[in-house]
């Protein structure tokens, strides 16, 4: 980043904002970073020396106002800003465009920092795209798999009834045509049986 003042300029336009009206330090500051969009803010240890430069030169003086030190343009310090009125609008236009330089980078910066974080925020909502297909994926997977087993037992258990159906029938036919009796008591048995055997199934079906 280019800096706002070239060599020897800050100390001319410090004798400019004296020129306009008394200051003390951290007002001078202020008008910097006013005069500069907020874009330049000197530090104290940037300011005071060159007051006390030009105090030296005795082109500015200075008093003390309670806990303020308050710094004046001199009539010397005057006649040089007058004198160097051509520099000081050198310095102006230079200030200007230094100014719109740092601002363009700051919004070049701005704009690489929002591109980057709409690529990372991309990347991370794909990986979390991914992350849920895969999950998704994995547990339509495992749903497929326990329908596939359910229907697999239903067979199997279907079997199972059709065969002890099929066992009941041949043994009663076989019983009645050799003459064999059959009570109502072991019909009635049969009948508790299966009952029983329905209650454990919906009882473990409900779970």
């Amino acid at each position: 980043m280019p800096p706002v003042f070239s060599h020897g300029d800050l100390r001319l336009y410090l004798l400019n904002l004296l020129d306009e009206s008394p200051r003390h330090g951290y007002d001078l500051m202020q008008a910097l970073s006013d005069r500069t969009g907020g874009t330049y803010t000197p530090s104290a240890g940037t300011i005071y020396p060159r007051l006390a430069k030009l105090e030296e030169e005795g082109l500015v003086t200075k008093t003390v106002d309670g806990r303020k030190t308050v710094y004046a343009i001199t009539d010397a310090g005057r006649a040089e800003v007058a004198a160097r009125a051509g520099d000081l609008e050198g310095i102006e236009a230079g200030l200007a465009d230094s100014v719109r330089l740092i601002a363009d980078e700051v919004r070049g910066s701005v704009r690489e920092a929002m591109k980057s974080l709409r690529a990372d925020l991309a990347a991370a909502a794909q990986t979390d795209q991914g992350a849920a297909k895969a999950r998704t994926s994995a547990e339509d997977a495992a749903r497929a798999d326990e329908r596939a087993d359910a229907r697999g037992q239903a067979r199997r258990a279907e079997a199972i009834v059709g065969e002890f159906r099929a066992a009941v029938r041949a043994d009663l036919r076989t019983h009645l045509a050799h003459g064999g009796a059959l009570a109502a008591s072991v019909v009635d048995d049969l009948s508790r049986s299966l009952d029983e055997a329905l209650r454990d199934l919906t009882r473990a079906l409900r779970g």
